[in-house]
């Protein structure tokens, strides 16, 4: 029995044809792309700002030191209040390890409206008598009279040529609203800006800044506390002071001591020293 062949179709025109991406994914790949490439240069921008502006740090230990210390900061330094007990500050200005050197010292004055760190008066002029720049710190009490707490700042704390600003110590709320101490705050930033000449520097850690400050303040020099970051302490604005470890050791000083760097170079550093404003 035979079997009919069959038909043999012709093959022209009836091939399918290849079928092209439709115009949307095409879209969106071309926009995938372009995403990519601004990302990528915005972290090559990115990257480049840190290094000039040395806001990426990487450690390395230092014995007498005690702790790890960030590796591209010219200038180190410390604060101290009584806590640290009486301080021999000629083996203070001595201390050198791998070139670092005590640069700079922040000393507790005042807090509230009436106290006195005990130690401040013979800290201020020791380290003075030492040639060790330094400047003088209040711990704010949210919810008391900024004016109040300024006038007792001033009360304590020369007006003199060559020192660090006035520093804002402000950590805690005590439950008090944040537009009320904030209100405060800048009463008491007011006061000392207007008897110093100098724009004073607000102290806080990484948190209570970004919860409570971030946006208000921004035109006031940052001293933040942030430890165990391995870079930069985490938060988005420029800051001037990181203190980066409560647990360092130097010589002169029994008990441990904070440690903090200065974001800028020497030349930067003699500006702070220097009045901002006519007196």
């Amino acid at each position: 029995m035979t079997t009919a062949k069959p038909h043999n179709r012709s093959t022209k025109g009836s091939r399918k044809k290849k079928k092209q991406p439709s115009s949307r994914v095409s879209h969106f790949w071309k926009i995938l792309g372009i995403v990519t490439v601004v990302m990528l240069l915005f972290s090559i921008a990115r990257y480049i700002y840190n290094v000039q502006h040395n806001k990426d740090a990487y450690f390395a230990h230092y014995k007498e030191f005690g702790i790890d210390l960030p590796q591209n900061f010219a200038i180190h330094g410390i604060d101290v209040s009584h806590h640290q007990g009486k301080i021999n500050w000629p083996m203070v200005k001595s201390m050198e390890s791998e070139n670092v050197k005590i640069g700079f010292v922040f000393i507790k004055a005042t807090e509230g409206y009436t106290l006195v760190d005990k130690s401040f008066k013979d800290n201020w002029f020791q380290a003075g008598l030492m040639g060790i720049p330094r400047g003088a710190y209040h711990f704010f009490i949210a919810g008391k009279s900024g004016a109040l707490q300024a006038k007792n700042f001033i009360r304590h704390v020369p007006r003199e040529q060559g020192i660090l600003p006035p520093v804002v110590d402000i950590e805690q709320r005590y439950g008090v609203a944040p537009a009320l101490f904030r209100k405060q705050l800048q009463i008491m930033l007011d006061s000392l800006e207007s008897y110093y000449k100098k724009r004073p520097i607000i102290y806080t850690y990484a948190s209570f800044y970004n919860d409570f400050l971030d946006g208000y303040f921004d035109g006031y020099p940052l001293w933040v506390a942030h430890y165990f970051e391995l870079k930069s302490p985490r938060t988005d604005r420029e800051w001037l002071f990181w203190q980066h470890s409560e647990q360092g050791h130097v010589y002169g000083i029994k008990r441990k001591v904070d440690f903090n760097v200065f974001s800028g170079d020497s030349t930067d550093f003699k500006k702070l020293l220097n009045p901002m404003t006519e007196s």
